[in-house]
């Protein structure tokens, strides 16, 4: 199955695939994060792969200069029972992606949760807003580069009594 996936999205997006990476038998598509609704469309229509389901969608922080944030879909083929990784590498001067939450409606909550721990802004996303912190917090918690024990005052906390 691993070799009709990777020729099907070669054959249909030679110019879109950066790498891919096979590790403990899962296989990884480091895609360019412009073609990220293409590509995830045709994984979820072709009729051979039916990559129907999306699991996850998260994001991380690489502490690197360049592509900094990497937004990760975990995808399962119900027909075939197969995973597939698909990862968009996002600068940290451009902190944006498209919005595949038309593709997947599961996708509308996970970006909104990696919009509020990372930044990372979801073009097009119908209701864009942070999940877990205030909406006027500057921070975004699940950056390699904020505090451990978090940053002393910037959020109200209940008083003791």
């Amino acid at each position: 199955m691993t070799e009709l996936i990777e020729k099907k999205l070669k054959e249909n997006f030679s110019d879109s695939i950066l790498d891919v990476i096979y590790f403990r038998g899962e296989q990884t598509f480091i895609v360019d994060k412009s073609k990220i609704v293409g590509i995830l469309t045709f994984l979820r229509d072709d009729s051979e792969l039916s990559f129907n389901f999306l699991i996850d969608l998260c994001g991380a922080d690489r502490a690197k200069r360049k592509d900094r944030f990497e937004v990760v879909y975990q995808l399962f083929s119900l027909k075939n029972k197969v995973q597939l990784r698909i990862k968009c590498r996002v600068d940290e001067k451009y902190l944006n992606i498209d919005s595949v939450s038309d593709v997947f409606g599961t996708a509308n909550w996970h970006e909104r949760e990696t919009y509020d721990m990372y930044g990372i802004i979801f073009n097009n996303h119908p209701d864009l807003r942070r999940m877990y912190m205030p909406e006027d917090y500057e921070y975004y918690p699940l950056r390699k580069d904020f505090p451990l024990l978090g940053i002393p005052g910037s959020i109200p906390l209940p008083k003791n009594k």
